[in-house]
């Protein structure tokens, strides 16, 4: 399945959901991060999509969220790379190609959950094409 497609964010929703070690994980959180990934300049439209844990339940829509806490923007590039595993979030902020905006200090507080939602969507990459 392609990355960012409709058939990947509905796995990656599923796969989150039905994670019952991260559902423990999460136990107590609530937070909702944003991704938009905009275009390479290659014209494909931007593609928003959010995760929402409330209290250990976690799901992933497509579309913007109502209200996030974070929200991290980049190319499509550095989204594949960062999702893949190939290039990490941190570095990709460090290197001005992932933006955050948002409530920084969320970020920080909840850096484990985030660990925590990364790892849980690592079974999907060795089944996601990222070009």
């Amino acid at each position: 399945m392609r990355y960012l497609s409709s058939e990947w964010l509905d796995a990656a929703g599923e796969t989150l959901a039905a994670d019952r070690a991260l559902a423990s994980a999460l136990a107590g959180v609530d937070l909702t991060i944003e991704q938009v990934v905009v275009d390479d300049g290659d014209g494909a439209p931007p593609v928003t999509w959010h995760i929402a844990v409330a209290d250990g339940a976690v799901s992933l829509s497509a579309g913007a969220a109502p209200r996030s806490d974070v929200r991290f923007t980049t190319d499509r590039t550095t989204a594949a790379a960062v999702a893949s595993g190939v290039l990490s979030a941190r570095q990709a902020f460090v290197d001005g190609r992932l933006r955050v905006g948002g409530d920084l200090s969320v970020l920080i507080a909840h850096q484990r959950a985030v660990a925590a939602i990364d790892d849980a969507l690592a079974p999907l990459r060795p089944h996601t094409s990222y070009d």
